[in-house]
């Protein structure tokens, strides 16, 4: 195996692990937050089922999209600024817009939990 695929790997293992820590402590907290309002309505138990398993796959494919950018743009901007150190300001925009992925994920999630 080589150090690409092992290290590539390792980082999907990492946003996979924190996903799945993040993930049950943002659904109670919503669900904590929805029993303490009162009576109100009651929402659909399906609808609400679906839409948190949306949140969760918004979320999971997100941070795992964001992993794997993260990781070949990381290793090309470590590449550039050992070549050339004056680039290194550059790259970090890029790796920045790698990152910009998972909190796309994570806006999305925020938005299917508020309509549910």
């Amino acid at each position: 195996m080589s150090y690409r695929s092992s290290r590539t790997t390792k980082v999907i293992a990492f946003a996979v692990s924190l996903a799945a820590v993040t993930l049950p402590v943002l659904v109670t907290s919503i669900a904590w937050a929805q029993a303490e309002e009162g009576p109100t309505q009651a929402a659909d138990p399906e609808a609400l089922k679906w839409g948190l398993i949306a949140a969760a796959v918004s979320v999971s494919f997100g941070c795992l999209g964001a992993a794997a950018a993260v990781a070949y743009v990381g290793a090309a901007a470590v590449a550039a600024v050992a070549e050339k150190p004056q680039l290194a300001g550059r790259t970090l925009i890029f790796v920045g817009l790698a990152e910009g992925i998972a909190i796309y994920g994570l806006i999305i999630a925020i938005m299917i939990l508020g309509k549910v």
